[in-house]
């Protein structure tokens, strides 16, 4: 039997999935790592930690399936997007943590940013806002707070990368600094009409371009690795949501997916198109293969399954994830209490770096149920808040069918309400990992196990579909409460 292996590098942990010849999933390892918050609204990660991570679970899934890396016929990478990491080229030890993509350090930064003028010309050339968000603004902080970075980066001793790129520099023993069009596309300093990195953009923020690594197809030869007992090729790359959208077999434009991970992330296929958005939706590059680009329009929600993790670890009202769903279902449907989580500001369409999370409609009878229920719904309020916003844009939403992946889809409860509030079908995959998926599609059919486009959209399955039941008067009158919700949390 031969395998593929994905790595997926997440936001909270590190996974291996081992896919066989048909990807189908044959096992899997995983493995949390720590989440630093040294101020408020700041997010870090130890790179080391994550590259430790990543060789644990590798290995750890190899030892599981009895196998060697002769057994492997290739890697593909997938990893959280925008966050930020530097390195020192000789040594490859971190000059700094690894600024997250929830970090929102560089508020001012970029508020000033937009002061002067400049988002319409960055908005232009990278499809992107000025926004903490993306990994830009996270380079030039390192570079100007950590001691001596910026002279050193000036002189070549370090390099930039997202976590795609630490991966393949350490994997490779340092022979390779690249990176895939995806993840380039959500740094903010790469041109997505051109197709390069662009020097008025890094001129604008001081980041040297030597720092920055070369650009690649989402299935291209991104280097060999022989840490794993052999020698095995990494042949695809794609950003987490990106991945996702492979994954979900969304190569036709107008297809739709949204992902529920820490973040919820909807993407909609523009093909060759790039979509300028009047709603405050970003363009961004779905993926690029064989030297052609297709685009996408992308609505970024920053917190979504990490509300559930704050009721495990912040408010210690559950002790599982599984336990909401049974709960929301439980709740006292009498109370309508909104969950606003905006614990590290409001991505799309709002783009609010400010506001903080707020709780409305509490009652002496509110409890863990109902606190449940609310955090369960703020993930399809917040959907529908991107579907609005796509649908002004484009005048549609896709084909009326949206494709959902990640964690939170495994929750029927969760399922169910986004339907119903959001009035389409929702289609929940057989194969749930569809971001580690897209990336053991990317390399599987790079090294010749796996089919080509048309064979792989051929073999999507659905597992269910749930059609909306509530009433639009109620779906509509749910939805006015969250926007005045909304409305009383933003500062802007």
């Amino acid at each position: 039997m031969t395998f593929v292996l994905a790595i997926d590098q997440g936001t909270t942990s590190s996974r291996a999935i081992l896919f066989d010849e048909h990807m189908a999933i044959a096992h899997v390892d995983q493995k949390e790592f720590h989440q630093y918050f040294p101020k408020s609204g700041w997010v870090e990660h130890d790179l080391n930690e994550i590259w430790d991570s990543v060789q644990s679970v590798v290995r750890g899934v190899m030892a599981k399936a009895g196998i060697t890396a002769a057994d492997i016929a290739a890697i593909g990478i997938t990893n959280q997007r925008e966050t930020t990491a530097v390195w020192d080229k000789a040594s490859g030890d971190p000059v700094h943590k690894a600024i997250v993509w929830q970090d929102r350090r560089t508020s001012d930064l970029c508020a000033d940013l937009k002061a002067a003028g400049h988002e319409p010309m960055v908005t232009e050339k990278t499809g992107l806002l000025l926004d903490p968000y993306f990994s830009s603004t996270k380079v030039k902080w390192i570079l100007d707070n950590v001691d001596g970075a910026r002279g050193r980066a000036e002189t070549g001793e370090l390099l930039f990368g997202t976590i795609d790129s630490f991966l393949i520099w350490k994997m490779t023993g340092g022979a390779r600094h690249v990176t895939d069009a995806t993840n380039a596309a959500r740094t903010m300093l790469y041109n997505i009409v051109d197709g390069g990195w662009d020097d008025g953009i890094c001129d604008l923020l001081g980041v040297p371009m030597e720092m920055l690594p070369q650009v690649l197809d989402c299935n291209a030869d991104f280097g060999r690795t022989t840490l794993f007992g052999g020698d095995i090729p990494i042949l695809g790359v794609a950003g987490d949501q990106q991945a996702a959208t492979l994954g979900q077999a969304c190569f036709e434009p107008g297809m739709l997916k949204s992902t529920y991970g820490t973040g919820c992330f909807a993407l909609i296929n523009t093909g060759d198109q790039l979509v300028r958005s009047k709603n405050r939706l970003l363009g961004t590059i779905a993926y690029q293969l064989d030297g052609k680009t297709t685009y996408a329009l992308e609505g970024s929600i920053f917190i979504a399954g990490a509300v559930v993790q704050w009721l495990r670890d912040g408010l210690k009202i559950i002790g599982d994830a599984k336990e909401t769903q049974t709960m929301a279902a439980n709740a006292d449907p009498e109370q309508a209490i909104y969950m606003v989580p905006a614990f590290t500001g409001m991505g799309a369409p709002y783009w609010d770096a400010d506001c903080r999370g707020a709780i409305f409609g509490l009652t002496r009878n509110s409890g863990p149920n109902e606190l449940a229920k609310a955090a369960l719904q703020s993930v399809g309020y917040q959907t529908r808040d991107l579907l609005e916003a796509m649908q002004a844009d484009m005048g549609h939403t896709g084909e009326g069918t949206l494709r959902v992946d990640g964690g939170m889809t495994a929750s029927d409860w969760t399922m169910q309400f986004l339907s119903d509030i959001i009035g389409a079908a929702v289609d929940r995959p057989q194969i749930l990992e569809t971001t580690a998926l897209g990336v053991a599609w990317l390399a599987g059919s790079r090294a010749g196990v796996y089919p080509d486009q048309a064979g792989f959209a051929a073999n999507w399955a659905l597992d269910k579909r749930f059609e909306a039941t509530m009433p639009a008067a109620d779906r509509d009158a749910l939805y006015d409460g969250w926007k005045d919700a909304v409305a009383r949390t933003l500062t802007r």
